[in-house]
């Protein structure tokens, strides 16, 4: 449930820091009080829209912050899922709005995306507005409600995860027909480029490999006489580096080194020998390097050949190096074969596709059949619990109509009705009055939110257009749903507002160069002036408080 909610720098809010209680609670004011603005506050948290026009103090950041007390252990795979911390005891969420618009949002502390919080806080409360009604009557939101009541989410989940193998697939092979086509035409073409570079065969890495050969023909002669020169330095004669190291090891064994360092022990000529070593495995080296160097013109003619050949194909088939070539030569392969045998590819996907559709078609004939049988139970839910709230001829059907595979499934899903006797069924919205319309709704989310398991809901001014016993129904029926979950409710119905198990009021002062919108929680005597003056107006006189006493059920 929503365990507090913390709002700062916000419209009209300044810093209200609020703590709900479970069961059914009630939300009042003046019209303009600020109500609207704690829901739209909340809204946020559920990844609404932010605006830096909402800001009231642009030197500092607005932030709504929320806690989320004993959260459904299913929405640990959410967490699990998102890379989030998770809490069994609470959720914290917050969104903080800078001046410039920025907004950044967190959960449990760690910043996240606009859908991953919605995807969290649309498991932990429901806001559901005059607005909400218009979308409900909508036929767009029929099929989810139905889905919602059968508990399909799982099974449209697979068949949503299907379709979109379905979808990938279908669009992989469309593709693969395009190319071929495209290709197709080009076939002679692709055909005599690759004739062209399995004649040179292009290898990565051969460029630079015949370029260091070419480099050593070309100046072989120089490059073995300077390695001779430094071979003959090294070892090639008496008075070479390696004699001279050998006669000055000779020299010094036959001095006590141990006069010039106690410590010495032969280490200076441990440090000879170790040069005498290393510059023989040089020797060596330079050694080897001038028996690779050989003067060979035929060898530099097919060199320089390969390399020319090379050159001009890089240019001719304007790629970067020889990698670029090799590259090239092995697409025009893959082309070559996907038009030679792209068919054979395009039928085994088809035939993939096919059977893919026909799995489809399996799963959505049994959610086609789940949302029949919860259509019919729905409906009859439904017009008894709307028949106490002044809707007694209510007939109310759930039209299913087939129609192609979609993400959804294969259904059309619409809700019929007539409030009146001897009227034909209609589509809800060209049927309902706004009254009827407030009714029908609450019937609606007062199944749906026990269907969906939501451990909040707001209603905001959900009784518009009625009053008296039925208004007195709506307030029952909301505090009825308040056994099972938290229900905040926004109304201006002091029928409404005696049901609730707890009861705020919105009001706005003015200040020295602002106003200023607080929330208090009301005690029984408050409660009671709230309701007098919802009954009868600024004037309250002790026949409105008596009236009110009367609809809390306080007795003196």
């Amino acid at each position: 449930m929503l365990e507090t909610l913390l709002i700062k720098n916000y419209a009209l809010i300044e810093n209200v820091s609020l703590r709900f209680k479970p069961g059914f609670t009630i939300i009042t004011g003046e019209t303009g009080a600020g109500k609207s603005i704690m829901l739209g506050a909340l809204s946020l948290l559920l990844g609404e829209r932010a605006e830096s026009k909402a800001i009231a103090d642009k030197t500092k950041k607005s932030v709504i912050e929320a806690s989320f007390s004993n959260p459904d252990p299913d929405l640990e795979l959410v967490f699990a899922e998102q890379g989030l911390d998770w809490n069994p005891a609470e959720i914290l969420v917050r969104r903080e709005i800078s001046a410039s618009g920025r907004s950044r949002a967190f959960v449990n502390d760690s910043p996240v995306t606009l859908p991953v919080l919605t995807a969290v806080t649309g498991n932990l409360v429901d806001i559901h507005s005059q607005n909400s009604n218009i979308q409900l009557s909508q036929s767009s939101s029929h099929l989810s409600i139905i889905d919602a009541y059968a508990g399909n989410a799982a099974m449209l989940s697979e068949y949503k995860a299907d379709f979109g193998r379905y979808v990938t697939l279908r669009a992989k092979i469309r593709k693969i027909k395009e190319k071929i086509e495209k290709n197709r035409d080009n076939r002679d073409f692709i055909a005599f480029q690759i004739e062209q570079l399995d004649k040179i065969n292009p290898k990565e890495g051969e460029l630079r490999q015949i370029e260091q050969e070419f480099d050593m023909l070309t100046d072989a002669d120089q490059i073995r006489e300077d390695l001779g020169a430094a071979y003959n330095l090294l070892d090639g004669n008496d008075n070479a580096i390696l004699s001279s190291l050998s006669e000055t090891s000779d020299y010094l064994s036959r001095v006590n080194l141990a006069l010039f360092e106690e410590r010495d022990e032969g280490e200076l000529l441990k440090r000879l020998e170790n040069i005498r070593v290393e510059v023989k495995d040089i020797s060596e080296t330079v050694r080897d390097y001038l028996d690779r160097v050989e003067t060979n013109p035929l060898r530099l003619a097919k060199v320089t050949e390969r390399m020319n050949m090379l050159y001009d194909a890089i240019k001719h088939f304007k790629v970067k190096d020889e990698e670029g070539l090799v590259a090239l030569h092995k697409d025009l392969h893959q082309k070559l074969t996907a038009i030679d045998f792209g068919d054979e590819d395009v039928a085994r996907l088809e035939q993939e596709a096919k059977a893919l559709a026909r799995s489809l078609k399996k799963k959505a004939d049994i959610l086609t059949e789940k949302r029949e049988k919860a259509a019919q139970d729905f409906s009859q839910i439904l017009m008894a619990t709307a028949a106490p709230l002044g809707l007694p001829n209510l007939r109310f059907e759930t039209e299913i109509t087939p129609g192609k595979l979609t993400a959804d499934g294969q259904d059309v899903v619409e809700f019929i009705c007539s409030f009146n006797k001897n009227h034909p069924l209609q589509p809800m919205a060209k049927v309902a009055s706004g009254g009827e319309t407030a009714r029908l709704m609450l019937s609606i989310k007062s199944i749906m939110a026990r269907c969906m398991h939501l451990p909040t809901v707001i209603f905001d001014e959900v009784d518009t257009g009625v009053s008296g016993d039925i208004a007195d129904r709506m307030g029952n029926m909301m505090k009825s749903m308040g056994g099972d979950m938290q229900v905040l409710a926004i109304t201006h119905l002091p029928q409404v507002a005696a049901k609730g198990d707890s009861h705020l009021k919105v009001y706005k002062t003015d200040e020295a160069d602002r106003t200023v919108s607080h929330v208090a929680m009301l005690d029984d005597q408050a409660r009671i002036n709230e309701l007098a003056a919802m009954l009868s107006g600024s004037e309250i006189n002790e026949a409105a408080r008596e009236n009110a006493k009367a609809l809390l059920g306080i007795n003196d």
